[in-house]
């Protein structure tokens, strides 16, 4: 099963302009994926934690960016020899494929689904894990706010899409955009 871990944990200071996104690490086996490594205080707190876990940048074979904002974007380059997953395609160097993200496994514990709602490009991440599924997705920016996101196009998708998440067997965890991961329940904004 793929172990997780939260590289850093993400926050939205509109009183400081500031913004960080969840940057987070999924190991199942020999891959070795990077979540959304975007805005962070500086590129130490993607790096740091990697080096304690002993992986080294050009070690990670793929990153997934959950949509194309800045703030889950900004360090791809970090990790030279990835693969980057996203709504549409999978790049490598040059090489660009076309696929929807609906269905692609990354490796055997770890999925993509199509989850419009914060962007129409929206992707979240499905990890198995002993303790459970995690989803790491945009459609909650932490476990509480925004109930409506302001940013969606399509409140109704976002709705959707929420309660499709919910429904997954097995779910543990949810790994927000910009805050810690948190158990769903009742309160959980749909």
């Amino acid at each position: 099963m793929a172990e997780i871990h939260i590289l850093s944990e993400g926050y939205v200071r509109e009183d400081e302009d500031r913004v960080g996104s969840t940057v987070s690490f999924v190991r199942d086996a020999d891959v070795l994926v990077v979540i959304d490594p975007g805005l962070v205080p500086s590129r130490a707190a993607i790096l740091e934690p990697l080096a304690v876990l002993g992986v080294r940048p050009e070690e990670i074979t793929d990153v997934v960016i959950s949509h194309h904002h800045p703030d889950h974007t900004l360090n791809v380059a970090l990790f030279p020899n990835a693969t980057l997953h996203d709504h549409w395609a999978a790049y490598r160097d040059d090489l660009w494929t076309s696929r929807e993200a609906e269905g692609v496994r990354i490796a055997e514990g770890v999925g993509l689904i199509q989850v419009p709602g914060h962007t129409e490009e929206d992707v979240a991440t499905v990890v198995e894990t002993d303790a459970g599924v995690w989803v790491f997705t945009h459609l909650w920016w932490t476990a509480d706010a925004p109930a409506e996101d302001p940013y969606s196009p399509d409140l109704t998708a976002l709705h959707a899409n929420r309660e499709r998440v919910l429904a997954l067997p097995g779910l543990a965890r949810i790994v927000p955009g910009h805050g810690p991961a948190f158990e769903p329940n009742a309160a959980t904004p749909r």
